[in-house]
């Protein structure tokens, strides 16, 4: 009976996932993600390295600059965005930075 109502559940969804570099995070709601491909030159063979920038949407705007995350396909939520941020993979050292510098900067600023 097990096996029967397995078989009646519908299979998990598999969309497709990719990894990359957050270069953009200056709309609402939205990050710039550019994975890098590497690929090998049909007749010659050499490694070539292309990259391609994916639109993601960021519910909480959680991703910073620099982070490394990854992203799942997902229905179109506008002209470009049909990615999801899924979840940041490492946080960049540069976002560490600029959090500790605007802490400081806040301090300063209400004395």
């Amino acid at each position: 009976m097990t096996a029967a109502t397995e078989k009646t559940q519908a299979p998990a969804t598999r969309r497709n996932e990719k990894v990359g570099n957050v270069v953009s995070t200056k709309m609402q709601k939205t990050i710039v993600v550019e994975v890098e491909m590497r690929k090998a030159h049909p007749k010659y063979k050499r490694i070539i390295k292309s990259s391609k920038k994916f639109y993601a949407h960021d519910e909480q705007n959680s991703a910073r600059l620099g982070d490394v995350v990854r992203i799942r396909e997902t229905r179109p939520l506008s002209k470009l965005k049909r990615w999801s941020l899924e979840e940041i993979v490492r946080r960049s050292s540069l976002s560490q930075i600029e959090d500790t510098a605007g802490t400081t900067a806040d301090v300063e600023a209400a004395k």
